[in-house]
């Protein structure tokens, strides 16, 4: 499962993901422009920025916003609903994102992390969080990510809907330190098609760990955008809030 990402994030993850609309993510960056208290034309990076719902809404706040994704899939719809050219839609890596400037912030929101087998490949893309911020504590960071302890406890382990002639079943599972899941969408007079993806879990005390070693400071952890204080039995999100340190 190396490589799922470059698979599942293609036309069918647009299907599967319908439901995540515009208004969602107005509501999530109303609370995260709240914690980070920027100035108007302050420079964001999103990355990992998938269509693009929370670059977009951020331009509505006086950001000036870039977003990067690998997904080429993913990237032209985010170009087609950015009618107005707001944002810089940049596709790349986030283990190795082709940008030299420093930004005033820089998000990965909606679980865009864990996606690697080894830490290391992981740690990479903290360490590409710290490059791209500016210095002395100017620079600072949210990470959106799941609560591992939320998901071990309330995991569905399946769930069936109809999205218009389309079938979409899914099967989660927690095996080696990853919850994975595994998604059929099935048509009439279609083969089916099978996606994977995974995100590893890791729970707070190691990721406070991985982001005190790259030189990321947490300032907050919240359960959720509502700036509930985060609660490992309770909290669907673990949300790191923080600065560079260097």
């Amino acid at each position: 499962m190396s490589d799922w990402y470059k698979k599942s994030f293609g036309d069918d993850y647009l299907l599967v993901y319908k439901h995540r609309d515009m208004q969602g993510a107005y509501n999530e960056v109303k609370g995260m422009i709240e914690w980070l208290q920027l100035d108007p034309g302050a420079e964001i990076l999103d990355l990992c920025c998938g269509m693009g719902r929370h670059s977009m809404a951020l331009t509505d706040f006086g950001y000036k916003v870039t977003g990067i994704d690998l997904s080429g899939v993913l990237l032209k719809e985010a170009v087609r609903v950015d009618t107005e050219q707001k944002v810089e839609w940049i596709q790349g890596d986030m283990r190795d994102v082709q940008i030299t400037r420093q930004f005033d912030a820089v998000v990965n929101l909606f679980t865009s992390f864990g996606y690697f087998e080894q830490d290391d490949e992981n740690e990479k893309v903290l360490l590409e969080i710290y490059r791209l911020l500016k210095p002395s504590g100017q620079g600072q960071f949210i990470i959106d990510f799941l609560n591992p302890e939320y998901v071990e406890r309330n995991l569905v382990p399946f769930s069936k809907r109809q999205e218009g002639n389309s079938s979409i079943a899914e099967t989660r599972r927690i095996e080696d330190g990853f919850v994975r899941k595994t998604i059929v969408i099935s048509e009439p007079e279609s083969e089916d098609r099978t996606y994977l993806e995974q995100v590893k879990l890791y729970h707070q005390e190691t990721f406070l760990a991985m982001l005190e070693r790259v030189g990321l400071e947490v300032v907050h952890v919240y359960g959720d955008y509502d700036a509930s204080p985060y609660n490992k039995a309770e909290s669907k999100r673990m949300i790191f809030v923080g600065r560079r340190k260097g």
